[in-house]
C-alpha cells in the first residue's frame, strides 16, 4: 500500500464506455479510488452501491468517486448497468495502475495462496497528494467511512 503523503501516481485508463481517463483530469477535485477484486461479486457489489447510495453527498463535497479492478470493460458496463452506477469504473486489464498502487498482492483464500487485487481505498486531494490509504477496507462500509474523510 502506499503511504499517506506521497504523490498519486498518474495512470490512464478506459472507463465501462470506453472513453480513457487520467489522473490529472482531476485536479482541483479530491478523489476517492478505489480498488476491488471483481465486478459482480458479493463484496464488490456492496462496495460499489453503497458508493453509489452515497454519490449524490460525495459530489456535494466536491469528490469524484473511481473505482478500479482488472475486468474488462465489457464487464464494467454490465455491473453498472445491473447496479445502476453513477460514477466511473476504470479497467486496468495490464494491471499498471493496480501494481503502481500496490494493491496487487499475494493472497489465501481457503489456504490457497494466489495474486489478487487486495481491496484498497485511497482518497487523493486536488494536488495529486495520497492524504488517506486504507487497505482494510470493509466493503459494505467503504463508503460512509470515506464519505466522513472527505
Amino acid at each position: 500500500m502506499l503511504t499517506v503523503g506521497t504523490q498519486a501516481p498518474a495512470f490512464s485508463l478506459p472507463d465501462q464506455n470506453g472513453n480513457i481517463h487520467t489522473l490529472e483530469e482531476y485536479r482541483g477535485k479530491k478523489v476517492i479510488l478505489y480498488f476491488y477484486p471483481k465486478d459482480n461479486t458479493p463484496g464488490c457489489t456492496k462496495q460499489a452501491c453503497g458508493f453509489a447510495q452515497l454519490y449524490p453527498q460525495f459530489t456535494e463535497k466536491g469528490a469524484v468517486v473511481i473505482g478500479i479492478s482488472k475486468d474488462s470493460v465489457a464487464s464494467h458496463k454490465k455491473f453498472e448497468q445491473n447496479h445502476s452506477l453513477p460514477f466511473t469504473i476504470l479497467s486496468d486489464t495490464e494491471l499498471t495502475a493496480i501494481k503502481a498502487y500496490d494493491v496487487w498482492q499475494e493472497k489465501k483464500n481457503y489456504g490457497k495462496v494466489s495474486m489478487g487485487v487486495v481491496r484498497t481505498t485511497y482518497l487523493i486531494d486536488e494536488e495529486g497528494i495520497i492524504i488517506k490509504a486504507n487497505d482494510k477496507v470493509k466493503a459494505e462500509s467503504d463508503s460512509e467511512t470515506m464519505l466522513g474523510e472527505v
